[in-house]
């Protein structure tokens, strides 16, 4: 089985452990870049894996200390 190389909402939340409202949060807030096809939202798990490094130990509810993942990851 291939690895997948974006994923919706539902399974970002699931890889990451980070919870659905959050995950579009930081998306509003563009500090994870995401693709939007009609109701769908897809998120590169590259994207997903470089915010987490950016930002360990860092309160994802505090906007200013977010560090936003850069639009061109890979």
């Amino acid at each position: 089985m291939t690895e997948k190389i974006a994923l919706t909402i539902e399974e970002a939340a699931q890889y990451t452990g980070i919870g659905r409202n959050t995950l579009r949060q930081l998306i509003r807030w563009n500090s994870i870049p995401a693709l939007h096809i009609g109701r769908k939202t897809l998120i590169r798990t590259d994207a997903l894996n470089e915010f987490l490094i950016l930002n360990q130990n860092t309160d994802l509810r505090d906007r200013g200390a977010i560090h936003p993942v850069p639009r061109s990851v890979s």
